[in-house]
């Protein structure tokens, strides 16, 4: 919710405090609430209850789509962005942290400063952090959701700190905890106090993640419960410094580039994504990025991909700072050249789309897709060479023709034989006889694309006086109920 009123308010007004307001998403029977303000908490709202029974209780619930995807990409920069903390970070449940502080506190001035340090730096992010400090991660998991939010447990302590903490501290499923609940057994404490023998018969069939007893275990420190933190990003980059400012990049860029390779070889990288950057000597900087079609750690490739751009670069007065970094980078193996001396064909196509999308532009640089669908102009859709895969053409029944007008271009017709093709027709302003014709083909429309009220079409191929051959196209037909009398197109020409 923090982070929604955040990206709300820098283009338009966001809802005062007093105002209930709820965070929704898609939900197997509509929409349910995701998240909440303080407002809406205050009013016994809670996460998950569907969005159209709490607004017939709160007739002034002010409802919001909830941005997942932006939800989730915060929070895995928040992994990374708690390492300034410790060296092992991992992403708890949906929106929290964990960090294994052990051997890192002494350098906050000990953990009631850390644990401070923490919530202040949240706070200058705009996010409100409910934090704990426990041996264990289950610990320090149940304590910081369920407890004061800004608690300190030692290892003594651990089981009296959890004993007042509802069952559902222990990171169990909602099942689990009703049946927990329907047993007498609502607090930790209870649940531990109780002969584990019965217990055990009882949940022996639950998986280890919802088994209370083992959570329990891990949560007092009797089960190994071990962090699973994910890898740093890596970040490739090289750095030229200059003695003094200079205006021309160009006879820097080939020592940043072997060197940016050599890095690349050694992790078995390829680069996907480069971006050249000058800081100039008045403060401001400048960047320019390459893209290729597949990775790459070829130096003299890379080179000519900013070959007639960094005359483009806004020097300024001068700059005496390049770096060159990989953006994005895939595995590429370290492999031996053919022996036979031959090329890789399809090296040399990506590279000659590297070199075509760095010279006309990306967007301009793209190549066919084909999709299975009855329409002929959505079979084939045009797609980033540098993002995308082409794909084969599918086997078609019927004969096609070699260009496909796009949109199909209306013709008047003069003279048509009924349930037939145009006996005479005019396209722009010119009047064909037909002598021949095959067909008709009739393709429906399709229902689960297109929209209700949408007509057939009954295809002829007609071939007229002059000898070109022609595609043309009826649609709807009389007394269809969909619309007036049917109109005719020309939708493709033959060879």
């Amino acid at each position: 919710m923090e982070r929604w009123r955040r990206v709300i308010a820098q283009y338009r007004s966001v809802p005062g405090d007093e105002v209930p307001v709820v965070l929704s998403r898609d939900g197997t029977h509509g929409p349910v609430v995701h998240g909440l303000s303080a407002a809406a908490t205050m009013r016994g709202i809670e996460a998950g209850a569907r969005v159209v029974d709490v607004q017939a209780i709160h007739p002034d619930l002010h409802v919001e789509p909830a941005d997942l995807e932006g939800d989730e990409a915060l929070i895995q920069r928040l992994v990374h962005w708690a390492r300034r903390w410790c060296p092992w970070t991992a992403r708890d449940q949906d929106h929290g942290l964990l960090l294994d502080v052990t051997g890192c506190t002494h350098l906050f001035g000990g953990e009631v400063a850390m644990l401070r340090d923490i919530r202040s730096r949240f706070a200058l992010q705009g996010l409100t952090a409910r934090c704990a400090m426990a041996p264990t991660p289950g610990a320090a998991q149940a304590l910081a959701r369920f407890g004061s939010g800004a608690q300190l447990c030692g290892a003594e302590d651990v089981a009296t700190a959890l004993a007042p903490l509802p069952v559902a501290a222990l990171r169990l499923d909602a099942q689990t905890t009703r049946l927990l609940d329907r047993l007498g057994l609502k607090t930790i404490g209870a649940l531990s106090d109780l002969p584990r023998a019965a217990l055990m018969r009882r949940f022996a069939s639950l998986k280890p993640d919802r088994n209370p007893l083992i959570l329990l275990d891990k949560a007092l420190g009797k089960a190994p419960d071990p962090l699973n933190a994910p890898p740093d990003h890596r970040h490739f980059i090289t750095r030229s410094r200059l003695p003094e400012p200079v205006i021309d990049p160009a006879p820097h860029l080939p020592a940043l580039v072997d060197d940016l390779c050599t890095l690349l070889a050694r992790a078995e990288l390829g680069a996907r994504r480069l971006r050249l950057t000058i800081y100039r000597i008045d403060g401001d900087w400048r960047a320019l990025g390459v893209a290729t079609a597949r990775a790459s750690r070829d130096p003299a490739h890379l080179r000519r991909l900013f070959d007639g751009k960094l005359e483009n670069i806004d020097s300024g007065f001068g700059f005496d700072l390049l770096t060159l970094e990989a953006l994005t980078s895939e595995p590429l193996p370290l492999m031996q050249d053919h022996l036979d001396g031959k090329r890789d064909p399809s090296a040399d196509v990506a590279g000659l789309l590297d070199r075509l999308a760095a010279k006309l532009g990306a967007d301009k640089v793209n190549w066919p897709q084909w999709r299975e669908t009855h329409k002929p102009e959505r079979v084939e859709q045009r797609v980033d060479a540098l993002h995308g895969t082409p794909t084969a053409a599918p086997a078609l029944l019927r004969e096609r023709p070699l260009r496909l007008l796009t949109p199909a271009e209306e013709v008047r017709v003069i003279y048509a034989v009924p349930e037939g093709p145009p006996s005479q027709f005019n396209w722009r302003r010119v009047t064909y006889k037909t002598m021949r014709h095959t067909g008709p083909e009739r393709i429906a429309p399709e229902w689960w694309r297109d929209r209700p009220g949408t007509r057939l079409r009954d295809y002829y191929k007609v071939e007229v006086e002059g000898g070109q051959r022609f595609w043309l196209y009826r649609e709807g037909v009389i007394y269809d109920g969909r619309g007036a009398e049917p109109r005719w197109f020309l939708h493709g020409l033959f060879a």
